[in-house]
């Protein structure tokens, strides 16, 4: 990718600032694109637990309709990467059904179950605990709000980074459906279907289903099987019921059932086997050059990932007056896994594992709103969570171990139960103490108490390993946390408003869980992130432009990381330990810009750029003591935080004889240099790169019939999107990719 890419957003980016011409972003945008209209619609948010104008809200979000994530030609949760400034969001590393979200450089770098995700994931404003589990497919959402930064006050433990907020759509919201099919390359095949319909003056329904597939674009040259596929099948039922003005309630039942092939990544260094008698043996040399997705594997090809993920919700809602409402949400989850990780992306057995999980989780939020109609607005609420998360695993490494060239077994089981009860208090309120001037602060008081309990055996014909073949420990902890906010906001006319804030989030502590022995067993402690932002947002008297800036400074305290173990030359066996420590602090300073301009009456261009500066203040690793020559710069660059990310999208509408109407657009995504984890191996780095889309849409005069078609990866640009780094064993140093160009073409007819 050459830096023209980025001149080109960046200048249009100018150009739009100069004449006032930008928007809230791509969301609303694609809504607008259609010839007859001359202003920009207005976006509603719900990033402060009640309905909002974008524009008037001290906290910089995202929001997506329907339509917008169909134009980002987004199926999944992750079509939203390069669309959000400073937002990475990305298949998680190794897995079908798992995401690693990181936003201005806050995440979960590691994605074993013991850590907690560091941007919180809601569905109809319920709790997703779990990354796994949260690549979700955006079959009947909608809206989606991406609201970046601490929600500490309002959404709580684990939004450190910030929260992605789905909201699918009101069965109330009339009598209405659609059916979709889609195919593309790579065995591309979709359908989608919804359905809303009032069955009487008090009563809706709706039911929406989802059949998606693909066949991979992995290939495992030695069998011709396809990986890094899907094969998912999903549905979502909601009742609404709403007696009177006073009351409202909607029931919601979601399935959904994953039955995919491995996803396999790439060995970007030499694979190495501990040799007894002869030391470090090389068994797959790296030769360096542009992947071409072709990876072997040592499982067998009905060793997949599969996943089943169900829950039931219940929201109600009470106006008690005319100032007081009162709402509640309920909802219950489960979640099972079983998925195995070829973490070595070979045909050796040097770092491949089975994880099954089988969580559930019970939620409960109250929350009592306050309008008195005029200058005061205030939202008080309690949350509960219990959360419970067994699992079993199995780690295979009979390549790893040897002596005299002999290949020793091993295998080790994990068998472990992490449990969770959080609670949770929160105010926060609004107050326009003058004309003009809004002054919002709230407060909440978190508490998390855990248990973890595990037992590992090993199984090798190694004696030394074989000696101790079980060790059961049990651990438990709680902390706690104050997580305030601040906004201070000023009308500065009637289309701009300026506004400073200050936002704490909270991120719970845990447990290593990879520790073998009892000595390795130990809990860390909590993340802190405090931010300072300063925002604008503006839009032209006409309603045809609007823009978005901000600028934001984070400290980051008591980053959670894992680490390797360096090993003693004179031990016997590797000690396979990997410590998990409070290890760093860091600064993130950055700014943000979101826009859209509608040009004449069919022309709307919107941009969107971040730029973060994360760097670590201190990083704590023993290894850096110990061999300071050979580890000094292995804690340089902070994991998924490109200094700069920049989109441009251009979309137009023409009408057509009859009525009908055809839309076209392109864009443009650029992503700077990111590093993939958090021990930086040059090989687990992604160079600057430009992805570009284009799509067409075609609506009959009706309405009713839609013919769409797309590319997306247009330049067929080979770029890496996660890492796999245990570089204490065998050298594992594997990476993962984005989808090579890919096309398609959907027929969608509404009713």
């Amino acid at each position: 990718m050459k830096r023209t890419h980025l001149s080109l957003a960046i200048g249009l980016t100018l150009s739009l600032a100069a004449m006032q011409a930008v928007a809230q972003t791509a969301p609303a945008a694609a809504d607008e694109a259609r010839s007859d209209v001359t202003t920009l619609d207005a976006v509603e948010v719900t990033a402060r637990r009640r309905t909002e104008s974008l524009q008037d809200v001290p906290v910089a979000v995202s929001a997506f309709s329907e339509t917008a994530l169909k134009d980002l030609q987004a199926s999944n949760i992750d079509g939203l990467q390069g669309a959000v400034p400073n937002l990475n969001i990305v298949p998680g590393r190794g897995s079908s059904n798992s995401v690693n979200v990181f936003i201005r450089g806050v995440g979960q770098p590691d994605a074993l179950q013991t850590f907690d995700p560091g941007v919180g994931m809601y569905v109809d404003d319920v709790y997703y605990s779990r990354i796994n589990g949260a690549l979700f497919s955006l079959f009947d959402v909608g809206q989606v709000e991406v609201l970046r930064g601490p929600q500490g006050t309002l959404y709580g433990r684990n939004s450190t980074g910030g929260a992605i907020k789905l909201t699918t759509k009101d069965p109330f919201d009339g009598d209405r459906g659609a059916v979709e099919l889609t195919a593309g390359n790579f065995g591309r095949a979709e359908g989608r279907a919804y359905a809303s319909f009032q069955l009487s003056e008090t009563m809706a329904a709706s039911i929406a289903g989802a059949w998606i597939n693909s066949d991979g674009y992995v290939t495992d040259p030695t069998t011709g099987k396809d990986y890094n596929g899907e094969d998912t099948r999903a549905i979502r039922a909601k009742l609404a019921f709403r007696p009177s003005d006073a009351f409202n309630a909607t029931l919601a039942l979601d399935y959904t059932r994953q039955d995919n092939a491995l996803t396999l990544g790439e060995p970007t260094a030499p694979l190495t086997q501990t040799d007894f008698s002869l030391g470090t043996v090389v068994l797959r040399p790296y030769v360096p050059g542009e992947y071409n997705f072709q990876t072997r594997t040592s499982f067998d090809p009905d060793q997949g990932q599969e996943l089943t993920h169900a829950g039931v919700s219940l929201a109600m809602n009470w106006n008690l007056n005319d100032r007081f409402l009162f709402k509640s949400i309920t909802a219950y989850r489960e979640l099972e896994t079983e998925s195995y990780i070829d973490i070595d992306a070979s045909e050796f057995e040097l770092g491949d594992v089975l994880v099954a999980i089988d969580q559930d989780q019970f939620s409960q939020e109250f929350q009592l709103q306050y309008d008195n109609g005029g200058n005061f607005k205030a939202v008080m609420g309690l949350f509960y969570l219990d959360e419970n998360v067994p699992s079993h695993q199995e780690a295979y490494a009979d390549d790893f171990l040897a002596f005299g060239g002999v290949p020793l077994t091993f295998l080790r089981t994990i068998d472990d139960d992490l449990s969770n009860t959080s609670y949770a208090g929160f105010v926060h309120a609004s107050w326009e103490f003058a004309p003009t001037w809004t002054l919002s602060t709230g407060l909440r008081y978190s508490k998390d108490k855990k248990n973890y309990f595990r037992t590992t055996s090993t199984f090798s014909n190694l004696a030394l390993l074989a000696a101790d073949p079980q060790n059961e420990f049990t651990i438990e902890d709680s902390w706690s946390a104050w997580t305030p906010s601040f906004s201070l906001q000023k009308q500065v006319s009637e289309n701009a408003m300026a506004y400073v804030s200050g936002n704490r989030g909270y991120k719970a502590g845990g447990f290593n869980g990879r520790a073998n022995t009892a000595p390795e067993i130990s809990s860390f402690d909590p993340e802190f992130v405090t931010t300072w932002e300063v925002g604008m947002k503006l839009q032209s008297e006409d309603r045809r432009m609007r823009g978005n800036f901000a600028l934001f400074s984070s400290d980051y305290t008591d980053f959670q990381a894992r680490v390797s173990e360096i090993q003693n030359p004179g031990a016997p066996i590797p000690t396979f330990a990997f410590p998990v420590l409070n290890a760093a602090e860091l600064s993130i300073r950055g700014a943000e810009f979101e826009g859209s301009a509608l040009l004449g009456e069919a022309t709307v261009v919107s941009a969107q750029v971040g730029f973060q500066d994360a760097r670590y203040d201190k990083f704590v690793d023993p290894r850096t003591a110990t061999n300071p020559a050979l580890f000094a710069n292995i804690h340089d660059h902070v994991p998924f935080s490109p200094k700069v990310t920049a989109r441009l999208a251009v979309q137009h509408t023409f009408d057509l004889a009859g009525g009908s109407r055809l839309a076209v657009g392109a864009d443009a995504s650029y992503r700077d240099e990111t590093w993939l984890s958090v021990d930086n191996r040059v090989n687990l780095r992604q160079g600057e790169y430009t992805l570009y889309g284009l799509f067409g849409a075609w609506t009959s005069a009706e309405g009713q019939w839609e013919v769409r078609a797309g590319v997306r990866n247009l330049s067929d640009e080979v770029y890496k999107t996660e890492g796999q780094e245990f570089s204490s064993v065998g050298n594992i140093q594997t990476a993962y990719y984005g989808m090579p160009r890919n096309y398609y073409a959907s027929l969608r007819y509404n009713f």
